[in-house]
């Protein structure tokens, strides 16, 4: 049978494909792809015949990437991150789902890659430590309202946010009706970080709040980590707590009192405990006031 195979590269370092992904690629009779994500893997292109196109051509793409596939080669698909997020595959699975059943069957593999958000999650820290969810502020395929709706119901549920395509020459808009959507459920100081073009040679990464960070400049190629109610600086560090310091001691690693080890969290005992700790910084406040 027929094999197509969709292979994430991950964030754009050769360093960071995957030895599965790597293997696919050498072994494959056909590497296709979008133009710029090939050229992000030259190094592991030998004999291979290449089938690429530029932006907005993903269904030439993957139309291709089965046809080839059906004629008996072996071929790879690549994307950046993983081939399910924002990427391929549901499109080829769709295509699949539509082929002429008289046609050749193909048969399909998917081979995982590091998502941006992991990849621009590490590069500040633990933003996504917590509940998290990725937001596309791209409209090409989404309505707004839809768009804006999901985001509502993020800012709602306190989830760390990852936006993916914040800004473009046409949609610049966009991002500032996100910022003013979880400012009515976040505080102005809530950590943000804008990270473009995460592990290549273009990275930039650049720290904000929620209330100044669309001053910044930044677009297609980056990403915006917006923390949640709970997330905090450590330097330059952003960390979204897992809920450890709800059930233990951080300093010495004890259960609190209320709380039992791999039970769940006694809610109104960690209730108790976070006024207390909010009490004992209101009065180390004064006390500097009155210094």
């Amino acid at each position: 049978m027929a094999k197509l195979t969709l292979v994430g590269l991950g964030p754009g370092s050769i360093d960071l494909v995957t030895p599965a992904a790597r293997d696919a690629i050498e072994s494959a009779d056909v590497v296709a792809g979008y133009k710029a994500y090939v050229d992000l893997i030259t190094s592991l292109i030998d004999k291979q015949e290449v089938i690429q196109s530029g932006m907005t051509r993903e269904w030439e793409r993957a139309a291709a990437a089965i046809d080839a596939a059906a004629e008996g080669k072996s071929v790879v698909l690549v994307c950046s991150g993983d081939s399910g997020m924002y990427a391929m595959a549901p499109l080829v699975l769709e295509l699949l789902q539509q082929r002429n059943p008289e046609l050749p069957a193909v048969e399909l593999a998917i081979i995982p890659g590091i998502t941006a958000a992991n990849a621009c999650a590490s590069l500040v820290g633990a933003p996504l430590g917590h509940d998290s969810c990725t937001i596309s502020l791209s409209d090409l395929l989404t309505p707004w309202e839809v768009i804006t709706k999901r985001i509502e119901a993020a800012a709602m549920a306190d989830f760390a946010i990852t936006f993916y395509n914040p800004r473009s020459k046409k949609r610049k808009s966009h991002i500032e009706t996100a910022q003013q959507i979880l400012l009515q459920h976040r505080a102005p100081k809530t950590p943000v970080a804008v990270v473009n073009a995460a592990y290549r040679d273009d990275q930039g990464v650049m720290l904000s709040t929620l209330d100044s960070f669309t001053s910044l400049e930044f677009g297609m190629n980056a990403a915006v980590l917006v923390g949640n109610s709970n997330s905090y600086y450590f330097g330059d560090w952003i960390v979204t707590p897992r809920g450890y310091k709800n059930k233990y001691q951080l300093e010495t690693g004890a259960v609190l009192s209320g709380q039992k080890r791999g039970h769940s969290l006694n809610t109104a005992t960690a209730e108790q405990q976070g006024e207390a700790v909010k009490a004992r910084q209101e009065q180390g406040e004064k006390a500097g006031e009155l210094v």
